[in-house]
């Protein structure tokens, strides 16, 4: 009987183990941060910031899956300060950027492969779905922010951030 029942426990263990490890390796919404000083160390973390900035460090998301990139920001009804949600594309492409499902505006950036900004859609509205904002050329990054934050960090077209390129990019 108490040989069962340590079966049972580390059968109970190995599968929580093997859950945690998928929570953490699979590609889609992923923490990750990067910190721009002189290592310029790539890590996971729970909070995540962007790029060192005199206002305050940016904290994002990292998406990668169809299904997290169609959802975006969608539903939230509030985006805090300094976070941002990163798209992170296969390869360079002319994607279209909608207002579905979102409770506010938003500021998106469109970004180079090596973070420069390309282009910026200021405080898009939620009223403008179903219409698309496109890209100025194809990009494999993207990042969409509270509304004003690029304005309020001072980040235009042919700013470089330093991008974390977690992916091989």
């Amino acid at each position: 009987m108490n040989l069962k029942r340590h079966h049972v426990l580390y059968t109970l263990l190995a599968v929580s183990v093997i859950i945690a490890l998928l929570v953490f390796l699979t590609p889609g919404a992923q923490s990750l941060s990067y910190t721009t000083g002189k290592s310029g160390t790539l890590s996971v973390s729970s909070t995540s910031p962007l790029v060192s900035d005199p206002i305050q460090p940016m904290h994002f998301e990292v998406v990668t899956t169809d299904a997290a990139q169609e959802r975006g920001l969608g539903g939230r009804t509030v985006i805090p300060e300094n976070y941002g949600m990163l798209f992170v594309f296969a390869q360079d492409f002319n994607v279209g950027f909608w207002m579905k499902d979102m409770q506010v505006s938003i500021d998106i950036v469109w970004l180079s492969d090596n973070g420069t900004v390309l282009g910026i859609e200021d405080s898009i509205s939620p009223n403008t779905y179903p219409n698309s904002v496109y890209p100025p050329k194809p990009v494999k990054y993207v990042l969409e922010t509270k509304a004003g934050e690029m304005r309020r960090r001072g980040w235009e077209v042919g700013t470089k951030i330093p991008l974390p390129l977690p992916y091989g990019a």
